[in-house]
């Protein structure tokens, strides 16, 4: 059965994800298509398909929610390359630490912090290949 908030690109929880490739990711037996915001107040769809498109606005929610995060996990998709400077400043003005990798090792490092009750929230490109 479908939650009706998933309908809306919304889960109103916080949770692991279980897999991930074919454009989208998989957590709580849902299936979800495209990027996706892993934070505090659920987990959300995010327009984001690639690192040139990662801007302070397209982080909102995650400063929105900063006073309930410690480390922001970046997913880069299939690529490692440097987050601007700006965001970096903005994050760490925050008090939040910003970790920016491909995306399987941010969902890797993502799930371990949250199952350790930790303040992680998680910005995740997706990608087609699972590696």
């Amino acid at each position: 059965m479908t939650d009706p908030q998933t309908l809306s690109g919304h889960y109103p929880h916080q949770t692991g994800l279980t897999a991930y490739g074919n454009g989208g990711f998989r957590f709580a037996e849902l299936s979800h298509k495209g990027s996706l915001l892993c934070v505090p107040s659920g987990m959300h769809a995010w327009s984001v398909t690639s690192p040139a498109e990662l801007t302070l606005e397209s982080l909102q929610p995650i400063i929105d929610q900063a006073d309930r995060i410690d480390v922001l996990l970046i997913g880069l998709g299939t690529d490692i390359l440097p987050i601007d400077p700006a965001i970096r400043a903005a994050l760490r003005d925050r008090k939040i630490i910003v970790e920016a990798t491909q995306t399987g090792g941010a969902i890797r490092t993502y799930n371990v912090l949250l199952a350790e009750d930790r303040r992680v929230a998680a910005a995740l490109i997706a990608v087609e290949n699972a590696r």
